[in-house]
This record gives C-alpha cells, structure tokens and sequence, in this order.
C-alpha cells in the first residue's frame, strides 16, 4: 500500500508492507514543497513533517535507516546533524533535489524491533532469528580516492569480524559516493576489487549488490563515503543473485565487482535490492548515448529484467533513487516517472552515474509476501 500525506512546506509518499502479523516495513520519501525558503526554514519543515509521521500514520515505528539528500553539505550538513539525533544508522550526503528544493529524506521504519548502536559502530536492528546490520556515512580522509576506499572496506570487514560475521557471508548492500567521479571513481574501482579478492568474493563465487554514484560529505578532503547493509543469521540458501542476461552482461566484464541485483527469501517475505542500474546492454555497452528519454526506457527495461528474474514487477517496488548528470533533464524525467509510476516513493537528484555517456541511473528495494517454511521469518 501507497499513501501520500501532505504537512506545512512538506509532504510524505509512504510504502507499507504489512501482512497483519509479523514485522511491518515502511519506506518514505519526504519532500519540501517550497523551494524559496531558507535552508534552516525547509529543514525545519521536513523535521516537522517527519515528527507528525512517526507520532501519527507510522506511530509504532522505529527508523533503523535514514539518507538525506541535500544541495549544498558544506553548509547544511551540520545544522541536519544538530536536528537529527535518533538513534538510528544516518547518511548525509550532497546529492541536490532536482525539484529545486534543498533537502529530502528517505527513511526505512520497521514496528516490533529492538535496536541499537554497537561498539563495532554498526547499528544493530533485531528481530525473529536475524540482527540486521546498518552503517552510514563511513569515511576517512586518506590520500585519494582509492586509499580511502580500500580502508573503508577493511575496517567494515572488522567490524563485521567483530559481530561474528563476513562480508562475502553476510553483507546484502553497499552504497559508494564519490566526490568528482568522473576522476575519482577509477581509484574506487581498484581497491573495492583488491578488497573483494582477499575476502573470497570473485567472479565464480559472488559480488555485493551495490550503486557507485557522484555524491559528497561536507570536507571535500572525502573523496569516498560509503552506507552498508548486513544481516547475520541468514543462510546463503536465503541468497539469490539476478543477472537478467537477456538485458545485463557480468560487471566483471568491464572490470568492476557488484552484483545487478540480490533477492533475499524470509519465511515470510522476499526483498529484493535493486544495484544503481543504467542504459546498458548484455555487452556491457551504453544504449541511446545522449537521449534521456531513450536511456530512461532501456533503464526500466532492465530494472524489470531483473525484478522478472526474483518473480516481482514494478507493483512490488517500496521506492526509488533516480540519479541524474544533468540537471537540466529532470522536467522530462519527472513526467516520464510520473506517467509510469504516478505514486511510488522517488526521489531524483543531481549525481553522475560512473560512466560519463550514462545520463541516468536508478535504483530500487522491492518487498513481496511470500511463505517459506524452510526460513524464519523476517
């Protein structure tokens, strides 16, 4: 179920999965409505909203993740800071609205969970037989790009380590924001592969599903930041990995190492997380170089590939992330995605894709009732 709720200067698009008994999921993108007022005032205003959402339509909820999409980090990334301090893992990250506003939230709420910060830093959410693992807004400040990146990948596999898990086991997500990516993403690249080599996770075994996009923290000495997402007490027979080979080649091919897509089996449940996905072919080359409108097509085509393959459709789809390098593209795509998709939980901001000729990229979590004795439940 879909709901929009408006508030003062801010609305809520709202994707409930409740099966009405178990664990409840909820995704929300919330957005400013008004984009002529001040940065503290539309912040003031999302906050607002928020708090009417989590003590009214969601009262019962818990957030265990948040990303805020802002214009400008350097100068709102603080005051966000200072207004949020739920326990909860938090991304910040520059990725502008391109509905000319300067802030917008996505959320994931659960109900009858317990949660918790952990010393490994990871943010524990704990339920049936499964703690789920989320971290935000990792970063470091190491010579470049591929320094930086190759440390954030080690300390996560230690603080996995620290809670008896593995990356290649037990990490589901990665989300990789670089800053200036058409020169820094390369650096990205080779260490994330040098990483994956050394913790088994190869070409015949498996990659992560993951979105490498343009996106920055408020130093600009923070070339990488990355969120993740882990669950311990999942068995691989819980794990399928989508490569919709009639649309999508192997990432390996062109030398990088994400998996397109995973679905991920409960008792009661399936999700299925989406990577940051393109207009690609199953050569591993750009389809409708310079035509937006082409390449939003091929785009969909391919989400439904592989959505086809984890036996969903576009129905089962809780939000999504629509990533653009051009600004000036987002009128035509808005009404694209409005057409299709007249009320799904999206956000579209500013951030180039890895590749210069991919003009956008989207990417997508999809949730679908399913029985499964053979796991436990959600």
């Amino acid at each position: 179920m879909i709901q929009h709720i408006d508030y003062t200067n801010a609305n809520a698009d709202v994707f409930a999965f409740d099966r009405g008994e178990g664990v409840k999921e909820y995704h929300a993108i919330m957005h400013v409505t008004d984009c002529r007022l001040t940065f503290h005032t539309q912040l003031d205003a999302l906050m607002n909203a928020y708090q009417q959402l989590i003590d009214g339509e969601l009262k019962g909820t818990v957030a265990v993740f948040k990303r805020y999409f802002l214009s400008d980090a350097a100068n709102q990334a603080d005051e966000v800071a200072v207004a949020d301090s739920s326990d909860c893992a938090k991304s910040i990250v520059e990725q502008a609205p391109l509905d000319g506003t300067k802030i917008a939230l996505w959320v994931y709420l659960l109900t009858d969970v317990e949660t918790r910060p952990l010393a490994s830093e990871l943010f524990e959410v704990r339920h049936g037989a499964y703690r789920h693992l989320w971290n935000a807004s990792a970063h470091n400040m190491a010579a470049n790009s591929e320094y930086q990146m190759r440390l954030l990948f080690n300390e996560y596999v230690m603080q996995l380590a620290q809670e008896g898990c593995t990356l290649e086991a037990n990490c589901l997500r990665t989300w990789l924001f670089v800053n200036d990516i058409d020169l820094n993403y390369g650096g990205v690249v080779r260490a994330r592969n040098q990483v994956f080599f050394t913790q088994g996770l190869t070409n015949s075994t498996h990659f992560i599903a993951s979105t490498g996009i343009g996106g920055r923290m408020h130093d600009p000495n923070v070339l990488t930041m990355m969120d993740n997402y882990a669950v311990d007490g999942i068995k691989k027979e819980q794990i399928t990995y989508l490569y919709a080979p009639t649309h999508l080649n192997r990432t390996s091919d062109y030398g990088v190492s994400f998996e397109r897509g995973t679905r991920v089996d409960y008792g009661d449940r399936r999700h299925v997380l989406i990577s940051g996905t393109a207009s690609i072919n199953n050569k591993g080359m750009v389809v409708h170089q310079k035509d937006v409108v082409k390449q939003t097509h091929r785009m969909w085509e391919n989400v439904e590939a592989l959505l086809s393959e984890a036996d969903c459709t576009f129905d089962d789809v809780a939000q999504m992330i629509v990533y653009l390098r051009d600004g000036s593209d987002y009128a035509v795509v808005k009404e694209l995605f409005q057409e299709r998709f007249p009320n799904k939980p999206l956000v579209i901001v500013r951030a180039a894709v890895c590749r210069p000729d991919w003009l956008i990229e989207m990417e997508c979590i999809a949730v679908k009732a399913i029985d499964n004795e053979s796991f436990g439940k959600f």
